[in-house]
C-alpha cells in the first residue's frame, strides 16, 4: 500500500466517522423507539456504497482506498451492531435483537448486491 493509499484511507475514515456519529445521535434509540436505527442506517448505506465502489473498478486505486476502505470501513460498524443486539437481549427484548441482526445482515447483503449492479451498470 502506497503513501497515497494510506492518506486516502485516512481521509475517507475522517469523513465517515463524523457522519456515523451524527446519524447515530440523530436516530438514537430511546424507550419509545428501541430499534437502533442509526447503526442500521449507516451499515446499510456502507453496504450499498461498497457494492458500488468495488464493482465500478475505477482505474485509480486511490479512489478505492478512499471510498471502499476508508469511508465505508469507518461508516459501518459490526461491533456496535453486536453491542446493541446484546443490549437488547439483556433487556429482555430477544425477538427485537434477533430481528435487528437478521434485518441488518439481510439489508447489508441485499444492498451490497444492489450496489454491485449499480456499479456494473455505471462502469
Amino acid at each position: 500500500m502506497s503513501g497515497v493509499d494510506w492518506l486516502m484511507v485516512a481521509l475517507g475514515a475522517g469523513l465517515a466517522a463524523p457522519v456515523r456519529y451524527w446519524v447515530g445521535m440523530w436516530l438514537k434509540p430511546s424507550h419509545e423507539r428501541p430499534f437502533p436505527w442509526g447503526t442500521f442506517v449507516v451499515n446499510a448505506v456502507a453496504s450499498l456504497l461498497l457494492g458500488i465502489a468495488v464493482l465500478m473498478r475505477l482505474p485509480q486505486a486511490w479512489v478505492q482506498s478512499l471510498v471502499a476502505v476508508g469511508f465505508c470501513g469507518a461508516l459501518s460498524t459490526w461491533s456496535t451492531l453486536a453491542y446493541e443486539s446484546a443490549g437488547l437481549a439483556t433487556m429482555g427484548r430477544q425477538a427485537l435483537a434477533a430481528g435487528y441482526v437478521a434485518a441488518s445482515v439481510g439489508a447489508g447483503l441485499g444492498l451490497a448486491y444492489a450496489g454491485s449492479l449499480i456499479g456494473r451498470a455505471v462502469w
